[in-house]
């Protein structure tokens, strides 16, 4: 499957953390990329029961399709490859050259390992959820924290790094290594990034027919009123989807650490 020449948001990582950002920041109407390389740790849970909404809690494998399914109908597009270099493009360091396809100026371009050849992908934005690969990173002087084999990106309180136009979220930052922390933070980078970019944007909320029109008010950007036969039809379609995701068990066998088993996955024999 052919990489897009560019996009507006580039997310590294296809985990918790990644997949809930470029839903955020794709909802937003900036082109998002994932490039994910390998299986989330999430999978590595016998089962999750923190995660609010599953009262009885939910196999993590299950979970991680669902966050998936997410992030591809909001029209988030998504990759296998590893991300092994950014740079700085010739318009990040000054220089006047041709603008990317939609019209904006591209500050970085990545260099993707994917089926023995190198792909290129020029973005605006850089979001860093890699758990625990930071390397490509290196060439753009983002600080970073060395601790053994970890890697760790420095951020601030929103998510923003060292370098303007490259953000980090997840346990690549030393947060908790929860998964709804990782979703949270996931969520709060990429409203962050919105909010840096030029994107009109107020809300991601979806309201009742009249909430704001019937106030005389205009409906606020990122934000949408639909009346009642359309809330009903999301709600049959989200039941009917939540009934398919969940009416057999999940097919892939339960993963483990790779160094207990002769399976680089991690896979049991069960």
């Amino acid at each position: 499957m052919e990489f897009p020449n560019s996009t507006d948001v580039l997310v590294v990582g296809g985990g918790v953390a990644g997949l809930t950002a470029a839903t955020f920041t794709a909802r937003a109407g900036l082109d998002t990329l994932v490039v994910n390389d390998g299986e989330s740790i999430l999978n590595r849970n016998a089962h999750l029961e923190n995660i609010p909404g599953f009262p009885a809690g939910v196999n993590a494998r299950l979970f991680g399709d669902l966050l998936d399914e997410q992030a591809s109908r909001n029209d988030v597009t998504q990759r296998e490859g590893r991300v092994v270099s950014i740079e700085r493009t010739d318009e990040a360091n000054g220089a006047e050259t041709e603008h990317d396809a939609d019209g904006e100026d591209a500050w970085f371009v990545a260099s993707v390992e994917t089926d023995g050849t190198v792909e290129t992908v020029r973005t605006r934005f850089i979001v860093a959820a890699s758990w625990s690969d930071a390397d490509y990173l290196d060439e753009l002087d983002v600080t970073i924290r060395d601790a053994g084999s970890k890697r760790y990106v420095d951020v601030d309180e929103c998510g923003r790094t060292s370098v303007e136009g490259v953000y980090a979220a997840g346990r690549l930052t030393e947060k908790y290594h929860q998964a709804v922390v990782a979703a949270g933070h996931g969520a709060e980078v990429a409203l962050t990034l919105i909010h840096d970019s030029d994107v009109a944007y107020y809300h991601d909320w979806v309201t009742p027919e009249g909430y704001f029109t019937d106030r005389e008010r205009e409906v606020p950007p990122g934000c949408e009123e639909i009346d009642a036969e359309e809330r009903s039809r999301r709600e049959q379609e989200s039941r009917e989807v939540m009934r398919e995701y969940f009416a057999d068990p999940h097919p892939e066998p339960q993963r483990t650490h790779p160094s207990l088993v002769d399976d680089e996955l991690g896979r049991l024999d069960e």
